[in-house]
């Protein structure tokens, strides 16, 4: 019996990506943010196309739940697409500084062009873009010094446009999380669901959590327990990881430690994921073919940055 497909398109987002496209006419910097676990599932294909002239900034946020060698292996991989890419960690504040610096560098350009014109130089507005719940609200605050606007680590928080000031020269767009219309690609679909940058009405928690426990062990063997020790559920939750799939695991995590509920296994295993409780853990590498695309499968053979392969 075929899965059911993951789809998730409210109609707050479609009606944000309605309003955002009418004010990128007047944005002069985009800052596009990214899940680092996931930055190429989380890369809206349309931002381009919407504001093909806007100079765009490309922030990974969440560093802090990835490996130090894997955001180096980030770094390279987009540094060769010839797109810078500037890891955050909205929550405590690492990274964000800077960027304020890189946006109004960029936007050097409007105030070049209206000092020319005899104007004086304005504030360099910027907006903020990216899936939900990739930590953009977060990321806001932290620029402006306070709480400005609504942040909490759910999908569908923000729901409407709002222009901040952070000072004299910077004036950022906080936009509500925007999606394709429809998520053609499933893989990254679930990818989605299990960062809980989606809605959960949209998908069925134990098939998400089963993945998780497949690519864990995917993880394990393919860099022999460098990226995710090995033995790393048994630890945690006295359930040996074995052969069988991640169904197996939730049927006999929930029969040994949960009497036999295996939904409260489920969500036990994605809000410990999702916490970061089960240490960082990626769930995309960088191709190595180069291309830009998103890999086949959750972690595919063959696509590990040097320097994680196992020896």
């Amino acid at each position: 019996m075929p899965q059911p497909t993951i789809q998730w398109y409210p109609g707050h987002i479609a009606k944000a990506e309605r309003a955002l496209k009418e004010q990128l006419k007047r944005v002069d910097v985009i800052l596009e943010v990214r899940d680092a676990r996931i930055p190429l599932s989380t890369h809206h294909p349309q931002i381009s196309l919407w504001a093909p002239d806007k100079p765009c900034i490309l922030v990974l946020n969440r560093q802090d739940m990835i490996p130090a060698a894997l955001r180096d292996a980030w770094r390279d991989w987009f540094h060769l697409q010839g797109n810078p890419a500037y890891f955050t960690d909205a929550q405590r504040g690492t990274g964000v500084k800077a960027l304020a610096k890189v946006a109004a560098k960029a936007g050097e350009a409007v105030n070049d062009r209206r000092l020319k014109r005899g104007m004086k130089p304005r504030a360099v507005r910027t907006v903020v873009i990216g899936y939900p719940n990739v930590g953009k609200s977060a990321l806001i605050n932290r620029l402006v010094g306070r709480r400005v606007v609504d942040s909490a680590r759910k999908a569908g928080v923000t729901r409407q446009l709002r222009w901040v000031r952070i000072d004299d020269n910077l004036d950022l767009l906080d936009a509500p999380g925007i999606l394709p219309a429809r998520l053609n690609d499933q893989t990254a679909a679930i990818k989605l669901a299990l960062c809980d940058d989606i809605g959960t009405a949209s998908y069925d928690n134990q098939r998400v959590a089963a993945a998780l426990v497949d690519q864990l062990k995917t993880l394990q063997r393919l860099t022999d327990g460098q990226i995710v020790p090995h033995h790393l559920l048994r630890d945690r939750y006295s359930v040996d990881e074995w052969s069988g799939s991640g169904e197996d695991y939730l049927l006999a995590l929930g029969a040994e430690k949960y009497q036999g509920d295996i939904e409260r296994a489920t969500r036990q295993i994605l809000r410990d994921f999702r916490k970061g409780t089960l240490g960082p853990i990626p769930l995309e590498v960088p191709p190595t073919s180069g291309l830009p695309g998103p890999p086949e499968g959750l972690l595919p053979e063959g696509l590990l940055p040097e320097g994680l392969l196992p020896e």
